[in-house]
């Protein structure tokens, strides 16, 4: 499975873990069809999971004008697994996460989506570059 492959699956287990409250393992086996899981794929889905205090804290401090609670339930699966990407995957570069979270809001989210996503990005990119 390509990343981008494993990111659009992954994106669609969290989005179900987030507003069905599932397991995380019922979520992924929700969206793969396969008897093999890519490892990547499961690495997102847990470690957003997993980390998902510290990843919400960085989004609320470089939200402006929003609550986390009130940003699409899309867009913030969204931003999860791109700030978990960028936090705590050190082989994948920081312009790699953001592009590929640009172009799940584009397919997945609404018309402003990829907009909103890049400026909440561009604010937690700054704040993991700072610390």
């Amino acid at each position: 499975m390509k990343r981008h492959t494993a990111r659009e699956k992954a994106l669609q287990a969290l989005f179900q873990i987030d507003v069905g409250r599932i397991e995380p393992e019922e979520a992924i086996h929700n969206v793969v069809n396969e008897d093999e899981i890519d490892p990547f794929l499961r690495e997102l889905v847990f470690g957003v999971v997993e980390h998902r205090d510290e990843i919400d804290e960085l989004l609320r401090n470089n939200l402006e004008k929003w609550t986390l609670e009130r940003v699409a339930n899309v867009d913030r699966s969204i931003l999860r697994m791109a700030t978990y990407e960028m936090k705590y995957v050190e082989d994948v570069p920081f312009k790699v996460s953001f592009d590929e979270a640009i172009e799940l809001a584009k397919k997945f989210g609404d018309d402003k989506s990829s907009r909103f996503i890049n400026a909440v990005l561009s604010k937690v990119k700054d704040a993991l570059q700072m610390s």
